[in-house]
């Protein structure tokens, strides 16, 4: 059973319509870069609706952010998008999941390969800088969404790429729209023709990658194949160190 604590509302942040980030203050447990946590209301018969999100926050932030997507016939997220100041929801104290950085072994690339709002765990590993970070050469980061308009973090992105001093780089996928500087298309296309690795003149290998899939998971498990299967990768455990991480975000 899960062990409730009380959270209280900061701000929501409208991106769009569909895209807002929740700010809060809540006494929680320490956490790891990547981790998520599960978020909750009761409604009037008292039954608890909850929903695990990612943190966008590094640790060391006493502001605890959240980066959802409103789904118009969902049970939870409406009700956090029309959220007020002081208004207050329910967080668990304990955080969850191994989509962290300690689990994965020493190389020289890391891949994050993010679509929507599943960009939020990465943003928390990068703004942590911790010792985890320092076991990789080079860092690519990959969002892919739909529109430009979905593209909401790119200033916290160039300022953790000035941040990083050229360790990190950056290419952004957009699927509905061609804009300059993005990618087109879905993320499984683009690896399979090469377009993705040769965007940011860094090429993934079994002998000095490491990838690591978050969001829709139709991404992850058709991405996850071409990676076995086309790239000799293989799935990452703790008992068996592999060269995949993933995470479904839903």
């Amino acid at each position: 059973m899960s062990n409730w604590t009380t959270a209280k509302i900061i701000k929501i942040k409208k991106w769009t319509e569909q895209l807002f980030t929740v700010f809060m203050t809540a006494n929680i447990d320490d956490f790891i870069p990547g981790q998520f946590s599960k978020i909750s209301i009761l409604t009037d018969s008292k039954k608890r609706i909850q929903r695990a999100y990612s943190y966008v926050n590094p640790p060391n932030n006493n502001i605890l952010e959240f980066y959802i997507s409103r789904i118009s016939e969902g049970c939870l997220s409406p009700t956090l998008y029309s959220l007020k100041p002081k208004d207050k929801v329910f967080i668990t104290k304990k955080s969850f999941g191994c989509f962290t950085l300690n689990n994965i072994i020493s190389c020289k690339i890391l891949w994050m390969i993010a679509t929507g709002t599943a960009i939020g765990p990465y943003l928390s590993i990068l703004q942590q800088k911790s010792k985890e970070v320092k076991k990789f050469k080079h860092i690519i980061l990959i969002h892919a969404v739909r529109y430009s308009q979905d593209l909401t973090y790119l200033n916290t992105i160039k300022k953790l790429e000035n941040m990083y001093h050229g360790k990190l780089i950056f290419k952004s996928i957009i699927s509905r729209e061609k804009i300059k500087e993005s990618l087109f298309g879905r993320i499984p296309y683009l690896l399979l023709t090469k377009q993705l690795e040769k965007s940011v003149n860094y090429f993934i290998s079994p002998h000095t990658s490491h990838v690591m899939l978050c969001g829709n998971p139709n991404m992850v498990k058709e991405t996850c194949y071409i990676l076995q299967n086309k790239y000799n990768m293989t799935k990452n455990f703790k008992t068996n160190h592999g060269n995949i991480s993933s995470e479904n975000y839903w």
